[in-house]
């Protein structure tokens, strides 16, 4: 990529650019200089690979109070409801500004079209076929290129919050940008980065999910919630060599079945409402059926059969489902496609109240990596990007302290990094070995199923692997940089090494905070399940509050 100048100030600095980035990045007022920061490229983000679509009451037999329901009860006594009420009520309006800006939902005749979704009491998620997600990004990333005030700043890695110590406000980020760490001044930072679903052996996130916002909030002393409740989707593509692909919600909305090697639609053993169950309990009922009838659980799945659906409907509405899967040998047409559970969501996040606003005076996270109270112990389907479009919409109102204050950034000796070429592949090898073990073990003790003796167990491995990975010498020279300390590197594929060790270390902080919220709730609820505590206790229904390493539980909600 060509060298591209970038200020060392902006008024705002947006990190992720998937919609809630790139939403947040539309609505910031065009008066104020905006940075957006991406680490792949504009274009590679989990809200592009969003299939089933986006919910809003806006059918004549719908309403919020419908959709505010639904939600609630989808949440397992977990939502805030003042932020659900705010959620379904802004939808429409929010729903009507996508379609404004260029988003081709699909319609019938000149009427917006609607699906079902599992836990939904009415038809009231418009999509773009099966590729929601990417219609949606791929029109406001055009809206954002055309924008004057925002530059987009690709193939950049965000590496810490720049803290003020004496007001503790956050006034910018270090950045590893084109072989350099550099430090780039803000009047506020938008934290959105979306979700980690990378550090589960099973995902349907793409490679670039690995949790930054949460790890990097949490190095800052931000509050964080309810880490320990993460959503498995119960039908990811399960094929050997293939990426765990999403078989969306609304494949099962139209009438698909999952079924068993027998043909048996099982799902209906373990609750009334069978395949179309909140997905939690589809993606424990599977978990549950594969632990009774499979050999090896490692490759084992369960069927998702199209064919109750007319093959035009599948054409019309599957169409990228049709393709992925015909690509990997299965005709949905013909034959049921092979699936199974796998990480997909994080209900919890980074505290934010309903102007984004975290515990840290200048910092705001918005989307997946933020936790607004609106998804509970379990988020009701393809309310997901609703939350990035309706929450991004607030930053229209943010008020900024320090704008046009001329605060120059220090000019600090540049340090370089140096290493002994034999003594770096080795710790490139540890590096590697960390972040292909990580995964396995996560899934393992922190999967759909958890217990007490096995999340203690992980937490001691990863506090031993922390350990190991704050020794190697590229740890002990970037974790001893001052803020404003610039720093250069004498190292071969630097981009991919950098990378490799930013994503690292925020994988093994996000495992460490996933394994000890899971252990400190001693009950199964929404998208958390204790194989020792299977039932909901209702002395549990707070919210887990995380900062510092410090664990407890907030007052009881009614």
């Amino acid at each position: 990529m060509s060298q591209i100048d970038i200020p060392s100030q902006f008024d705002v600095l947006v990190v992720g650019a998937g919609a809630a980035g790139l939403y947040t990045a539309l609505c910031l007022p065009e008066s104020l200089r905006v940075g957006l920061i991406t680490k792949e490229t504009v274009a590679l983000s989990a809200s592009d690979w969003a299939q089933g679509g986006i919910a809003a009451a806006i059918a004549p037999e719908d309403s919020p109070t419908l959709h505010i329901e639904d939600t609630i009860q989808a949440g397992a006594g977990l939502c805030d409801r003042t932020a659900v009420e705010f959620l379904a009520q802004h939808a429409p309006s929010c729903i009507q500004s996508l379609v404004n800006l260029g988003v081709a939902f699909d319609r019938h005749g000149q009427a917006l079209a609607l699906t079902l979704e599992a836990a939904h009491s009415r038809r009231r998620v418009l999509h773009a076929a099966d590729t929601t997600g990417r219609e949606v990004t791929t029109t406001l990333t055009a809206q954002v290129l055309r924008r004057q005030n925002i530059q987009v700043i690709q193939q950049a890695l965000a590496l810490s919050l720049w803290i003020e110590p004496e007001t503790g406000c956050c006034q910018g980020i270090s950045l590893f940008y084109q072989g350099k760490i550099t430090w780039i001044r803000a009047g506020a930072v938008v934290l959105a980065t979306g979700g980690g679903g990378q550090v589960f052996a099973q995902t349907t996130n793409p490679a670039v999910s690995t949790g930054d916002g949460v790890a990097i909030a949490a190095r800052a002393g931000a509050i964080l919630r309810d880490l320990e409740f993460v959503q498995f989707h119960p039908t990811a593509l399960t094929k050997p060599g293939a990426d765990r692909f999403l078989i969306s919600e609304a494949v099962r909305g139209e009438g698909a079945h999952l079924v068993d090697n027998e043909g048996r639609r099982f799902a209906f053993d373990y609750h009334p409402a069978g395949e179309l169950a909140p997905r939690d309990v589809v993606s424990r009922a599977i978990f549950s059926h594969l632990q009774r009838t499979a050999v090896d659980l490692a490759t084992a799945h369960v069927w998702l059969d199209m064919r109750p659906i007319p093959a035009d409907k599948i054409r019309h509405r599957f169409p990228n489902i049709i393709k992925v899967c015909q690509h990997w040998g299965v005709d949905v047409l013909h034959e049921p496609i092979p699936v199974a559970p796998a990480a997909h969501y994080w209900m919890g996040g980074i505290v934010a109240d309903l102007m984004n606003r975290t515990n840290i005076p200048g910092l705001y996270a918005v989307g997946e990596t933020a936790s607004t109270g609106v998804h509970g112990a379990n988020r009701l389907a393809s309310n997901s990007l609703l939350e990035c479009i309706v929450f991004g919409a607030q930053m229209a109102n943010i008020k900024l302290e320090n704008i046009g204050l001329s605060s120059e950034i220090p000019v600090l000796p540049l340090r370089k990094f140096n290493p002994d070429p034999s003594e770096w592949h080795i710790q490139q090898a540890q590096l590697e070995a960390l972040r292909e073990k990580l995964p396995r073990l996560v899934w393992e003790s922190a999967g759909i199923c958890r217990e007490q003796s096995r999340l203690e167990s992980a937490i001691a491995t990863i506090e031993s692997w922390q350990q190991d990975f704050a020794a190697l010498p590229l740890s002990q020279f970037l974790l001893a940089l001052r803020p404003v300390e610039p720093a250069s590197f004498d190292l071969p594929d630097v981009e991919r090494q950098l990378g490799l060790w930013a994503e690292t270390r925020n994988l093994l902080d996000v495992a460490d905070l996933i394994f000890k919220s899971a252990a400190f709730r001693t009950e199964s609820r929404g998208g958390h399940f204790r194989l020792d505590y299977p039932q909901p206790d209702s002395n549990w229904q707070v919210h887990t509050l995380i900062q510092t390493n410090h664990w407890w539980k907030s007052p009881l909600l009614s």
